[in-house]
């Protein structure tokens, strides 16, 4: 055997004395060195190799292309729409509110208003009724000016009407001596003139009321209304149509504003002759 001591190569051709690659003289080896020596491969033999691949590009983690990306739109038109809904609440919560603010704030200045009138002094209209024998005693009108839960009424035109079917119902009771009407109408410190001709109280005027069946319809006129605060004082006349005619009557009926109603307090009475 032969070795070429350029590229190691080696030939078992005894007849070979130059290497076949590059020329160079061949050597002789020892048997004992068979064992080491690598045959060169030739060129008729299979490459078993594994062809070269280049290395793929690197991907960051969370950045797979295969994955869509996510699209801003969306967020921002949520944005959106939760600030147009916060607008509309917010108007909604206006329109219901602001109308309640205002109610309550006419209220708060009509109770002001009827504050204020109770405070004041009596006026010059009403003088003239306090000589009247029929008004009741002063202790009885400080608790009759005690302020009430609901203010009273400051329209005069409201309270004609409401004194005036006051009056209507009275009228009934008196003729129909309905007690239970009259305890409603009359307040408990009323003092009005008697059938002898003296004062009597509310409870005498209930116990001593009769029927009274001549009477078959009545009519008021001249109606006009004095209204101070709490206080109000109506006079007219009322024409009774009775079997043989007409009776006429003037009357001066005074009224406290009580426990969110008008009561009556005092009355007057006087025939047409």
């Amino acid at each position: 055997m032969k070795r070429c001591s350029t590229c190691n190569r080696t030939y078992t051709d005894p007849s070979l004395s130059f290497c076949i690659e590059d020329g160079t003289p061949l050597t002789t080896i020892n048997s004992e060195d068979e064992t080491t020596v690598v045959s060169p491969r030739s060129k008729d033999e299979d490459w078993n190799a594994v062809a070269y691949q280049p290395p793929g590009s690197y991907v960051p983690p969370g950045t797979d292309p295969a994955r869509p990306r996510r699209r801003a739109w969306p967020w921002v038109l949520g944005i959106l729409g939760a600030f147009v809904l916060g607008i509309v609440a917010v108007a909604i919560a206006g329109a219901v509110l602001v109308p309640r603010l205002m109610r309550s704030a006419r209220e708060q200045q009509q109770r002001e208003v009827a504050q204020n009138q109770r405070r004041e002094p009596a006026n010059a209209n009403t003088a003239p009724e306090n000589a009247n024998v029929n008004e009741p005693p002063a202790n009885v009108n400080a608790n009759a000016n005690e302020s009430a839960e609901v203010p009273p009424p400051t329209d005069r035109a409201q309270v004609l009407a409401q004194l005036t079917n006051i009056e209507n119902d009275w009228t009934a009771a008196n003729l129909n001596a309905d007690k239970k009407a009259l305890e409603r109408i009359l307040a408990d410190d009323y003092v009005g003139p008697s059938s002898e001709g003296g004062l009597q109280s509310k409870t005498e005027y209930i116990r001593t009321i009769e029927r009274d069946t001549d009477v078959d319809k009545w009519e008021f006129g001249d109606l006009k209304l004095i209204l101070a605060g709490d206080r109000a004082t109506l006079s007219g006349k009322i024409t009774y149509q009775v079997q043989d005619g007409e009776l006429v009557y003037d009357f001066k009926d005074k009224f406290v504003w009580r426990d969110g109603r008008w009561q009556a307090t005092g009355s007057e009475v006087t025939k047409r002759e």
